[in-house]
């Protein structure tokens, strides 16, 4: 009787085995996953380039009520997150009528071409003497709509070109040069602004953006193609559904635990960001008072304290990213790693509450922030993976975009009440937000309950 012989194995390449350092990457998905990473990479530096000009067009603003009361830039940056969060509740339905009428190539160019467009429009604005509220004001509110929109689309594409088993492999890669692009933009602009001024960095960032349009085109044909005679490959070409992003997240159960998970997350915090802040400026002022500074200023100290901790910060979101996240992915699944970032936030919090320590909150502050930004932004977006394709674009930019601001919006309403309304210590502030930390943990529960019956209901049918 004859046999058969097997397929030979396909070997990995020299990329395939040096991308293996970050994920579990099988033979033929590093060129992809490398490309889905430079795009990730430049999407982020090209926010991180414009990111500071904010400050700097809101420092002259000065806007004149009715009562006389004069409202500041630094004032006016207090309440941009309600007005987003306003704002997303028209975007967001328009968003999902765009993308129920075209694919998915031409949804991320029609989406990317308008904010290429944007910064086109601010620049000439700019250089045509506009009004500081104009530029100012107009731009702070387009760089939080272009910050939430163009980065979850980002994911929303990740998210249609991998499976499940792929996703919780590859995304720990994406992740990556979404990453370090945030550390890049920021060096480019600290180099180059100085040297040619504001507003020729809206033209560098937009140069970056027809680079990742690009990009996104090429990896688009490259995985259409490859996939041409798959269900995948046939629905690429597919408009959405006619369901709106807020319809589907309100409508399952999944998609509005992704949702209350995101707002729980970002107002615990945003909160132990307010208590890192008032506690250095506290002890800042009474080291100054007792002549214990060294001779620097209030304004030198915390400086330089805030400085140190975003080095240590930003080299641990690069190591936890590169080498911890798909492991915490295999090791623990998706639904296993929902507990990561809350356990260390409670640990945080809960020994500040106990111990009301600058070195406390400034190792909590660290731990927290640099899970949050490489593992929990990656978990996020990877919480999408079983869903349809009409969540992974509508549903993702409501979750991102929404209820982000909703959590920011909720934060500074939870601060307003227990320090200006209540006079609460930042001790008893710490326990508050405990209690969100607690919530959060709640809603982990159910979302991971139901991530473990999703996943394994989208793998028994790509089986």
């Amino acid at each position: 009787m004859a046999t058969v012989a097997a397929a030979p194995a396909v070997e990995k390449s020299a990329l395939d085995r040096l991308l293996g350092l970050a994920a579990e990457v099988l033979p033929g998905e590093s060129v992809t996953a490398l490309l889905l990473s430079l795009n990730g990479f430049l999407i982020l530096a090209a926010y991180y380039v414009i990111r500071p000009l904010r400050s700097a067009f809101l420092l002259p603003v000065r806007i004149t009520l009715p009562s006389g009361d004069v409202l500041t830039g630094a004032v006016i940056t207090s309440y941009v997150g309600a007005i987003l969060a306003a704002l997303f509740l028209i975007i967001v339905p328009l968003y999902g009528q765009l993308a129920s009428r075209v694919n998915r190539s031409r949804l991320m160019n029609v989406v990317t071409t308008f904010f290429i467009s944007n910064l086109f429009i601010f620049y000439f604005l700019g250089r045509t003497g506009a009004t500081p509220v104009l530029l100012g004001v107009g731009f702070t509110l387009w760089t939080g709509i272009f910050n939430l929109m163009v980065v979850a689309q980002f994911w929303s594409f990740a998210n249609d070109l991998y499976t499940v088993e792929q996703g919780r492999r590859l995304f720990a890669l994406v992740g990556f040069g979404y990453t370090v692009g945030a550390i890049a933009g920021a060096f480019i602009t600290s180099s180059l602004i100085v040297r040619i001024g504001e507003l020729p960095m809206m033209l560098i960032s937009a140069a970056i953006l027809v680079v990742c349009l690009g990009l996104t085109n090429l990896i688009h044909a490259r995985e259409k193609h490859r996939t041409r005679h798959t269900k995948a490959g046939a629905q690429a070409d597919q408009p959405l559904g006619r369901a709106g992003g807020f319809q589907l997240v309100l409508g399952q159960r999944y998609l509005l635990l992704i949702g209350l998970l995101t707002l729980a997350a970002q107002v615990a915090n945003t909160g132990g960001n307010y208590i890192r802040d008032e506690t250095l400026g506290q002890m800042a002022r009474q080291a100054v008072a007792a002549g214990t500074a060294g001779g620097l200023t209030e304004r030198q100290l915390v400086g330089s304290f805030m400085a140190d901790m975003d080095f240590w910060q930003n080299i641990l979101v690069v190591a936890i990213q590169f080498f911890l996240v798909s492991r915490v992915f295999k090791y623990m699944g998706v639904a296993g790693a929902l507990f990561v970032l809350p356990t260390i936030a409670l640990g945080g919090y809960g020994a500040f509450a106990l111990f009301p320590a600058l070195g406390v909150i400034r190792i909590s502050q660290i731990s927290v922030n640099a899970t949050d930004y490489s593992l929990q932004n990656t978990l996020r977006r990877a919480l999408f993976l079983p869903t349809s394709r009409e969540a992974k674009y509508k549903a993702l930019q409501a979750v991102e975009t929404f209820f982000w601001r909703a959590g920011d919006m909720l934060s500074a309403l939870t601060t307003f009440v227990v320090v200006q309304m209540l006079g609460l210590s930042v001790r008893s502030y710490a326990a508050v937000i405990l209690g969100f930390v607690a919530v959060w943990m709640l809603i982990a529960v159910g979302l991971s309950r139901e991530n473990r019956r999703l996943t394994a209901a989208a793998e028994a049918a790509a089986a």
